[in-house]
């Protein structure tokens, strides 16, 4: 059963006389209080609690802010409706450390202050998808991603951490439209592609088309919202085939069913090799010892960033002078600064340290 391609218009592209059985499917006033009931989902009680905290200190952490941000799906979906509401930034804000340095501590304490919340031992508020159900598989793509990310040398790995904490946001309204529909809580013996094509028999659409739409609803840039809808596709590339490997490492973590080849084939697709797999699937179950991501003030000048990032995708010093239109020396003078700013010793290290403390 063909699927009608979403449009970049924001709106959802559905037969909404589809049946689930002899049940006919929500009109489009209801779509629409599910969009409405997804941009309300409650926040974690201990994300808002950490939001609060940090934003609040005497000197505000936003490392602290992000990485609480990113922990959480509903905050993650506020702060970035916000930075992208009326199309302010060209090209849209596609990572959380970008929107937070645009709001602010305090816009982003106004959206925790504010929101509803839940709390892990809580009913679900209505929401039959578990609100932190939802959350524990969103939180575990999201480590794999960020995992896959490093192994292969992705350098948009903020954009990454948003693609992977969003990729199931279209479940959200389906479960909402429809709160009967059990397939959702059969992951441990049917694989996600199983799921999806049941989705599409027995609804007329999938989560991914409707997480697609959302995404372009929120402004978001048009690849966050391609990833989101073409995870599950058969011949995903790039951020897209990075998210498809991180969501089925995190159902087989979780214990529940994928298909082995499907897992290699979208590894293969976004640069993971055999190994590098078989150690993420030995790893990623295992208790992390990752160091808690560094946000700093940066110290650099708006120039001296442009060279480190042309620097990280593998530039060299004739290239990044032709594209920002200066000459050589200056590019290695620009450089120079930068290694004594940040107390780097070759051009490698400086990109890391960037990369680690969040400025590029």
């Amino acid at each position: 059963m063909s699927v009608t391609t979403a449009q970049s218009n924001g709106k959802v592209p559905v037969h909404e006389t589809a049946k689930v059985g002899s049940r006919a499917a929500a009109p489009g006033s209801r779509l629409a209080e599910a969009f409405e009931a997804v941009e309300r989902f409650p926040v974690l009680v201990e994300s808002r609690d950490r939001v609060i905290a940090a934003a609040t200190a005497e000197t505000a952490r936003s490392g602290d802010i992000i990485e609480a941000v990113e922990s959480d799906v509903s905050l993650a979906i506020s702060v970035l409706r916000q930075a992208n509401r009326g199309g302010l930034s060209a090209g849209g804000v596609a990572s959380i450390p970008t929107a937070i340095d645009m709001m602010r501590p305090a816009g982003v304490l106004a959206i925790a202050g504010t929101a509803p919340s839940f709390d892990f031992f809580e009913p679900s508020n209505g929401w039959e998808l578990k609100p932190e159900r939802f959350r524990v598989h969103a939180l575990a793509t999201q480590r794999a991603a960020d995992r896959i990310g490093r192994a292969v040398g992705w350098v948009e790995r903020d954009e990454l951490m948003v693609a992977a904490l969003l990729h199931d946001i279209g479940r959200l309204v389906i479960s909402r439209l429809h709160p009967g529909y059990k397939v959702y809580f059969d992951a441990a013996s049917r694989t996600p592609e199983q799921r999806l094509r049941e989705e599409r028999e027995q609804l007329g659409i999938d989560h991914t088309l409707v997480g697609g739409v959302l995404a372009r609803r929120w402004n978001l840039p048009q690849r966050i919202a391609v990833a989101i809808e073409r995870h599950h596709a058969d011949d995903a590339e790039g951020l897209a085939a990075m998210v498809a490997s991180a969501d089925m490492v995190a159902h087989y973590c979780q214990g529940e069913s994928i298909a082995p080849e499907r897992l290699r084939s979208a590894a293969e697709r976004c640069g993971l090799s055999p190994e590098a797999l078989r150690d993420l699937l030995y790893e990623l179950p295992l208790p992390t010892q990752d160091a808690t991501r560094i946000s700093e003030p940066c110290p650099l000048s708006s120039r001296e960033l442009d060279v480190l990032r042309h620097l990280s995708e593998g530039m060299v010093y004739k290239q990044i002078a032709g594209e920002m239109h200066l000459s050589v020396s200056t590019i290695r003078t620009h450089l120079h600064n930068v290694y004594g700013k940040i107390g780097a010793v070759d051009r490698a290290q400086a990109v890391l340290l960037a990369r680690d403390r969040g400025w590029i």
